[in-house]
C-alpha cells in the first residue's frame, strides 16, 4: 500500500534556494473553474467513540479542510501546511529548510465569505501517512467549479496532524504489518461522522444532500469503496491508485484512476482486476502513462519544484489530466451535466 510514501517521495530532498526564492518556487497549479475559492479549517470531535489508535483518547478528534466557492477572493491566502507538519514530513532527511512545505502557494482565501446556494459535496481521504494538504490542488479545482470539498485528516494515520493551538499528533498507525482493513473501516466511521457534522452544522445550508461523492487516494480509495457500501448518502466514488478489496457490491458509479505499472489489468497490483466484477453500476478504469503513485496528488508538481526524482510525465500535465477526469465524472453523475474531456493520449481505458 506504499504506506510510507508521504516520507519517501521527499526522502532525497536537499534545498539550496534561499527562503525568498523558495517562496516563489513552490506553487500549485491554478484552478480551472471560474469561481473564487475559500478555505475553512474545522476541528471536529466525535464523543461517541474512542480513538482507534490512541488508547488514552476517549474520543475521536479530526481536522477537516473545507474548500468552497466564495463570493469574492477576500482575505489572506490560505496556507498549505502548518510548520509542524512540514517539519514532521522532512525531519529525518537532509533538508536545509524544514519549513519548505509552508511556503507552497495555494489559490484559496482563508475564511472568505461563501457564495450562497446549495452545492454538491465531495469528501476526500488522503493516502496512508499523507497529510490532507496533499489533496489541495484537486480540491481547489473542484471548488472553483462549484463543489464543496472536505478533505479529512485521519488522526494518527498522517505523518502529523496539527490541531488548534499547535498540538500535533504523529502517525501511531504507521507500524509494520498494519491491518489495512482496520484502517479502511476506521476511515469509513470518520467519513460518516464528518458527513453528519457538515450536514447538521453551519455548513448544512450550503450542502445538497442528494449529491455527495467521495474521492480517495491510495488507502483513501479503498475507504471510498467501503464508505459507499456502508452509506447510501455517497452517490459516487473514485479510487486514485489505491489497492482495494470491496467487502460487497458497489451499485453506484465508481471510477478508478491509476498508474500503469501497478494498475493495468496485468500490473503488479491485481486487486483492481479482482474487484472489477464487484462494481455493478456505472464504472470506468483508466491509467495515465508515465505516472506513479503520487502523480495524482500535489506531489506530482511539488517533487519537481523541490528538485526530487518524480514521474516521467510532467507534473502539471498529470494533475491536469486527473482534474479533468474527476470534474467530468462528478458533473456527469452528480449534476447530470456533460463536461467534455480532452482526448489525452496518455490515458488508457481498461475493461478486463
Amino acid at each position: 500500500m506504499r504506506t510510507a510514501l508521504a516520507l519517501t517521495v521527499l526522502s532525497s530532498l536537499v534545498l539550496t534556494a534561499t527562503p525568498a526564492q523558495a517562496a516563489d518556487l513552490f506553487a500549485l497549479p491554478e484552478p480551472t473553474g471560474r469561481k473564487p475559492v475559500g478555505l475553512a479549517t474545522l476541528h471536529l470531535v466525535d464523543k461517541s467513540r474512542p480513538d482507534p489508535w490512541n488508547p488514552e483518547a476517549d474520543r475521536r478528534e479530526l481536522m477537516v479542510s473545507l474548500w468552497y466557492p466564495a463570493k469574492k477572493a477576500a482575505g489572506k491566502p490560505a496556507p498549505y501546511a502548518p510548520p509542524q507538519v512540514s517539519q514532521a514530513v522532512l525531519a529525518d532527511y537532509p533538508v536545509a529548510d524544514k519549513d519548505a512545505l509552508t511556503k507552497v502557494k495555494t489559490h484559496a482565501r482563508l475564511n472568505a465569505p461563501a457564495a450562497e446556494g446549495r452545492r454538491p459535496l465531495v469528501v476526500m481521504s488522503p493516502g496512508f501517512s499523507f497529510p490532507r494538504a496533499t489533496l489541495t490542488s484537486l480540491a481547489e479545482d473542484l471548488a472553483s467549479r462549484g463543489y464543496l470539498v472536505a478533505a479529512v485528516e485521519h488522526t494518527y494515520e498522517s505523518v502529523a496532524t496539527t490541531f488548534p493551538g499547535g498540538r500535533t499528533t504523529s502517525c501511531l498507525a504507521c507500524v509494520k504489518g498494519q491491518d489495512y482493513l482496520k484502517v479502511a473501516a476506521g476511515r469509513v466511521k470518520d467519513v460518516r461522522f464528518v458527513l453528519d457534522e457538515l450536514s447538521e452544522g453551519r455548513w448544512g445550508r450550503l450542502i445538497d444532500r442528494s449529491k455527495i461523492a467521495m474521492i480517495g487516494h491510495s488507502i483513501g480509495g479503498r475507504a471510498a469503496a467501503e464508505a459507499m457500501i456502508a452509506d447510501s448518502r455517497i452517490k459516487v466514488g473514485v479510487n486514485l491508485d489505491g489497492t482495494f478489496q470491496p467487502t460487497g457490491s458497489i451499485k453506484r458509479p465508481f471510477m478508478l484512476i491509476g498508474a500503469p505499472a501497478s494498475h493495468t489489468p496485468d500490473g503488479t497490483d491485481d486487486s483492481w482486476k479482482k474487484a472489477w466484477p464487484r462494481l455493478t453500476g456505472w464504472k470506468r478504469w483508466i491509467t495515465v502513462k508515465d505516472t506513479d503513485h503520487s502523480s495524482f496528488v500535489d506531489y506530482a508538481v511539488l517533487r519537481t519544484q523541490l528538485g526530487l526524482p518524480t514521474q516521467k510525465l510532467d507534473g502539471e500535465r498529470a494533475l491536469e489530466i486527473t482534474r479533468a477526469h474527476l470534474a467530468s465524472f462528478l458533473d456527469r453523475h452528480l449534476l447530470g451535466r456533460r463536461t467534455p474531456v480532452e482526448d489525452y493520449p496518455e490515458v488508457a481505458d481498461h475493461r478486463p
